[in-house]
């Protein structure tokens, strides 16, 4: 077992064939809010969001020690994934385009009510259950999806091998993530909220085990744990 220590002094203890990877879903955007798509356009978090990410922040800073912090290269991401690294240490933030949301087409920019009806061949290609059907106006794929995501946070995982890594990143993204750690199992993800905590264990033998999901408890009381767009198959 190797020892490390949590942000606050408090001794921990990290088997060396585990990395515990905390998976956060950015804070809420005001495209969030208003239920329009955003999958690869780049939205800046709003007020709303950037106080769930000091909210998130803060708790992981009372938490055991975070060795590494990586994001999606989007900015919503990037500047929840900012917030946490500056409480936690002063680490600095390592950028995957692989962790980005998926590419939602023509759907991009679309409020999702109109979609039916001013994007319908990529509205229904969204709502499809083919996981190798692609959206059109290049986007991608359930299947696509999945394999740079997960293939992503197992080389994050074989890099920090008894460690404790946060990697912020997206609903779909984290929906993914959470389908290939249940494999074989008839867990559901939920809804993926904003600001919202989901522990996976990956080992060297190429297991992913989920240790806790959902978690928003660093929300209760703050006034805006319901608002903005779920991380359901619609979210970005």
């Amino acid at each position: 077992m190797a020892d490390t220590r949590s942000n606050d002094g408090e001794l921990n203890h990290v088997d060396k064939t585990v990395c515990e990877i905390v998976v956060v879903r950015h804070g809420e955007t005001e495209w969030n809010a208003n239920k329009r798509i955003q999958g690869h356009l780049d939205i800046d978090l709003n007020d709303i969001g950037r106080q769930q990410a000091v909210a998130v922040a803060e708790r992981l800073a009372r938490e055991s020690k975070i060795n590494a912090v990586y994001s999606s290269d989007l900015k919503r991401a990037l500047e929840t994934a900012k917030t946490i690294a500056s409480r936690c240490g002063g680490i600095q933030v390592m950028q995957d385009p692989n962790l980005r949301e998926r590419h939602l087409g023509d759907l991009q920019g679309v409020v999702y009510g109109e979609g039916p009806t001013i994007k319908t061949k990529a509205y229904e290609a969204l709502q499809s259950h083919r996981r190798d059907l692609e959206i059109p106006g290049g986007g991608e794929s359930l299947n696509q999806l999945y394999e740079r995501c997960t293939a992503s946070l197992q080389t994050i995982a074989t890099k920090h091998r008894g460690e404790r890594v946060v990697v912020v990143t997206h609903g779909g993204v984290i929906r993914a993530l959470h389908q290939r750690a249940s494999i074989g199992k008839s867990h559901r993800a939920g809804r993926i909220l904003n600001v919202s905590i989901n522990v996976l264990n990956l080992s060297d033998s190429d297991d992913w085990v989920i240790k806790s999901w959902g978690d928003v408890s660093h929300l209760n009381g703050a006034g805006y744990l319901d608002s903005g767009f779920g991380g359901d198959r619609t979210s970005g």
